[in-house]
């Protein structure tokens, strides 16, 4: 982060976990993390931002649905990134596949979930610029 609490390109900026079943795997780690939780509204259904003990979102599970329905079970890093549609170019350009395309806009920013040449996946993030 930088001084003024904005995320660094390059820095990991969030972390969450698509699962099916988002309120077992919500309460496991409620329990084994002492995390808390908060619901997020995703419409029809409620996703869940999971807090440390000062109340600081900590991480996100969600539910394998709409948008994350393809998604592994598996812990997703959100990068920062500037220019996120040449990052994505350049990913593809060095053997790295999208899953999805680009999502996201306004407010929340835009993000692209890849999968890397050795079968990792991450979230490339793009942070919305303020208006002045």
């Amino acid at each position: 982060m930088s001084t003024d609490n904005t995320p660094i390109p390059g820095s990991i900026t969030w972390t969450d976990l698509t699962v099916p079943d988002a309120e077992r795997i919500r309460d496991f780690y409620a329990e084994v993390a002492g995390w808390t939780f908060e619901g997020l509204s995703m419409g029809k259904y409620e996703d869940y931002v999971m807090k440390d003990v000062e109340g600081r979102g900590a991480a996100g599970i969600c539910h394998a649905r709409g948008a994350n329905a393809g998604l592994p079970a598996q812990w997703l890093v959100y990068i920062n990134v500037d220019k996120l549609d040449e990052r994505v170019a350049r990913c593809e350009a060095l053997g790295g596949s999208i899953l999805g395309g680009i999502r996201g806009g306004g407010s929340i920013g835009r993000y692209c979930v890849i999968r890397d040449p050795g079968g990792a996946v991450a979230v490339l993030y793009e942070i919305p610029t303020p208006k002045e």
